[in-house]
């Protein structure tokens, strides 16, 4: 460690399967954004988050460049969440809960553990 403190990288973990997909609706049931529901827009597997649709919102001020024709003021845009504080939510049964795989020919599909209902792909 140095004088001054290193700045440190997030640990990547192993590449794992995540229980949330883009294109999912999802809730979130942890932190300042508890309760909003939103749609995934990207998942980053390696990191364990996602982006949500209209969840975890972060402030950019940004300075007017006038040569590159940029106007200044306060960007708001999406930072990605853990997928640990997101739920799937059933499409049939329109409620957040777990999901389960099922082993097929064409592959594995997700199911709804509470009301058994195939989720998506």
């Amino acid at each position: 460690m140095s004088l001054y403190g290193k700045a440190t990288k997030q640990k990547e973990e192993p590449q794992t399967k995540s229980h949330v997909r883009k294109g999912d609706q999802v809730v979130v049931l942890s932190g300042r954004d508890k309760g909003k529901q939103g749609r995934v827009l990207r998942v980053n597997a390696g990191k364990g988050t996602a982006i949500v649709e209209r969840v975890n919102f972060l402030k950019k001020h940004t300075r007017p460049n006038p040569q590159k024709n940029v106007k200044g003021g306060i960007a708001e845009r999406e930072s990605p969440i853990r997928t640990s504080k997101l739920q799937v939510i059933c499409p049939s049964c329109n409620k957040p809960s777990r999901t389960g795989s099922h082993r097929t020919e064409e592959g594995s599909t997700r199911f709804c553990k509470s009301c058994e209902a195939e989720i998506g792909k």
